[in-house]
C-alpha cells in the first residue's frame, strides 16, 4: 500500500543509533537519497505529530502531491473552518498506528487520483506563498464578519478557489462559470452583446450598425448594449436601427479602455459578447461560438487568436500575431466570456494594472485573457468564422486607428511582461484546437449543414 520508490528500500538493515537527549533518539540511515525525490515518488507521506500536534512535513507533502496519512489525534488542520481535508489526506488515529497499512491498501486508484489532485489545489490555492496564507485567512476573516455574503465551502473546496470566487459578486455558486457542471445546471441560453464604440457614428453604412442587425438576428441576443467610449456625445436614438432585442446606449464618464470591462448593472445574462464595432460577424458565426461557449462557460470563446512565445536571446515573453496551428489567446474584440469575469476584472486585478492599460489605450484583451487563463488553468477556445477578423480600426490609415500606431505592437510586448511581473508566472497556455460545426467543408450538401452561411466566402 505505501508507493515508496524501490530505492526507498536500498538502504542497509543496519541503523545507526544517534542519542539527542535523555529521553529522545533518533535512528539514521547510512545511505543517502535525494528527499524531494522521495517525497513526490511517493503515493501516500507519513505525517506524524512532531514535538507539537502539527508537524512542517504536512506542507511538504502538500506541494509534493503525496496523500498525507495524519497521525496527531487533536491536530486543527489549517483552515479546517473552510476546507474539507477528508478530499485531500487520510486521517488516522495515532493509537491505532499497526491498522495505516490496510487503511491506505484500501484506497482504489481513482480516489488516489483524487486525494492527490486536491492536495495540488489546495497546495497552490493556499499556502504555496507566505501572501497567499496570509490572503487566504484575511478572507476567512471576512467571511466570518460578512455570513450573509460568506463563501460556500464547494466554493473554497473546488477550482478555482475562494480567492477567485468574489462573495461581494454573489454567494450562489450558480452565478459563477466554475460550478455547473458540479451542481448540475447550465447557464442561461441567451446573451448580451457589447459593443465597444470609439468613432463617431456619420454614416448608415458604418460596420457598426450592420453588426447590431447581425446579433439583433440571434434567437440567443437578450439585449445589445453599445459602450459609447468617442470623445463626441452619442448620437440621438433615431440615428441608431430598430431592433427586435433592447438596443441600450452606455455613455462612459471616463471613456477608458478597462471601461469596455465594467461589470454594468444592465447585464443580466451569463453569457457576454465583447465586440469591436468594426467586427465583421454573420449571426451564424454568432450562434455557433455561443452554442460552443455554452458547453465551456469558463472558458474565453470567440475567433481572433493570438499567441505568446519565450524569446530566449532578449530573455522576456513576445507577442505575436501571426497564424498559427497555436494560439494561446483569443482578443476580446470578438469573444464570449461569463460576465463574472468583468467583475473579477474590476475589483480582483490591481489598479496599477488598469492605469497601465488605461494610459496606453492597449493591451486590455491580454489582461483580460492572462486572468482567465489564471484562474481556470486552460487555454481559450477558437471557433471558425466566415470572414477574416479585421485587426483595423475602421482604416489603416485613420489618424485615430490604435492599429496604425508603429508603437502599438511594442506596447504589447511590454504589458505581456508586465503582467507575468505581477501574476508571478506565466498563466496563458497554448492550445491547437478549433472547433468548428459538424459537417464543415464537407463534400455534402449545403441543406444538410445547421451553421450553412459559415462557408459562403
Amino acid at each position: 500500500g505505501w508507493h515508496f520508490p524501490p530505492s526507498t528500500f536500498s538502504c542497509p538493515m543496519t541503523l545507526k543509533r544517534a542519542l539527542i537527549s535523555s529521553d529522545m533518539c533518533v535512528f539514521v540511515c547510512p545511505c543517502r537519497f535525494d528527499y524531494q525525490e522521495l517525497l513526490h515518488n511517493s503515493t501516500f507521506c507519513l505525517v506524524p505529530r512532531g514535538r507539537r500536534l502539527g508537524s512542517f512535513r504536512f506542507l511538504e507533502a502538500l506541494q509534493a502531491a503525496c496523500i498525507p496519512v495524519l497521525l496527531s489525534n487533536g491536530w486543527e488542520l489549517p483552515f479546517s473552518e473552510v476546507i474539507d481535508w477528508s478530499k485531500a489526506a487520510i486521517i488516522g488515529d495515532e493509537r491505532l498506528l499497526l491498522q495505516i497499512p490496510s487503511i491506505t491498501r484500501s484506497v482504489d486508484a481513482d480516489r488516489i487520483l483524487a486525494l492527490r489532485q486536491q492536495t495540488q489545489f489546495l497546495w497552490d490555492s493556499y499556502f504555496s506563498s507566505v501572501a497567499k496564507i496570509v490572503l487566504t485567512t484575511l478572507e476567512i476573516i471576512q467571511d466570518r464578519v460578512h455570513t450573509h455574503i460568506s463563501r460556500s465551502r464547494l466554493m473554497w473546496n473546488s477550482l478555482p478557489g475562494g480567492l477567485y470566487t468574489l462573495p461581494h459578486f454573489s454567494s450562489d455558486p450558480t452565478h459563477f462559470p466554475f460550478y455547473y457542471g458540479v451542481l448540475g445546471k447550465t447557464p442561461q441560453q441567451e446573451f448580451t452583446a457589447v459593443i465597444q464604440a470609439v468613432t463617431p457614428l456619420q454614416s448608415p453604412l458604418q460596420p457598426i450598425l450592420k453588426l447590431i442587425i447581425a446579433m439583433a438576428k440571434s434567437k440567443f441576443c437578450a439585449q445589445i448594449i453599445v459602450l459609447w467610449n468617442c470623445d463626441k456625445p452619442s448620437p440621438p436614438r433615431s440615428k441608431w436601427p430598430s431592433t427586435t432585442v433592447p438596443l441600450t446606449v452606455i455613455e462612459g464618464e471616463r471613456k477608458t479602455m478597462s471601461g469596455r470591462f465594467f461589470p454594468h448593472d444592465v447585464i443580466r445574462t451569463d453569457a457576454v459578447l465583447s465586440l469591436d464595432e468594426d467586427s465583421v460577424l454573420s449571426t451564424n458565426e454568432v450562434d455557433f461560438a455561443f452554442i460552443v461557449w455554452h458547453s465551456f462557460p469558463e472558458r474565453i470563446v470567440g475567433y481572433p487568436a493570438r499567441s505568446h512565445y519565450w524569446d530566449g536571446g532578449k530573455a522576456r515573453w513576445g507577442y505575436t500575431s501571426k497564424w498559427t496551428n497555436e494560439y494561446s489567446m483569443v482578443l476580446t474584440g470578438a469573444a464570449f466570456y461569463h460576465r463574472y469575469y468583468n467583475y473579477l476584472y474590476t475589483h480582483y486585478l490591481p489598479t496599477r494594472l488598469l492605469s497601465m492599460v488605461d494610459q496606453l489605450a492597449n493591451c486590455e484583451d491580454i489582461l483580460m485573457n492572462f486572468l482567465v487563463s489564471a484562474v481556470t488553468k486552460l487555454p481559450p477556445i477558437k471557433v471558425t468564422q466566415k470572414k477574416q477578423y479585421k485587426e483595423t480600426m475602421m482604416q489603416q490609415g485613420s489618424k485615430s486607428s490604435r492599429w496604425a500606431d508603429p508603437d502599438h505592437f511594442a506596447q504589447r510586448q511590454s504589458c505581456m511582461n508586465s503582467f507575468t511581473s505581477w501574476f508571478g508566472f506565466m498563466p496563458l497556455l497554448h492550445s491547437q484546437l478549433r472547433l468548428d460545426p459538424v459537417l464543415f467543408k464537407d463534400q455534402v450538401s449545403i441543406l444538410r449543414k445547421k451553421y450553412r452561411d459559415i462557408e459562403r466566402l
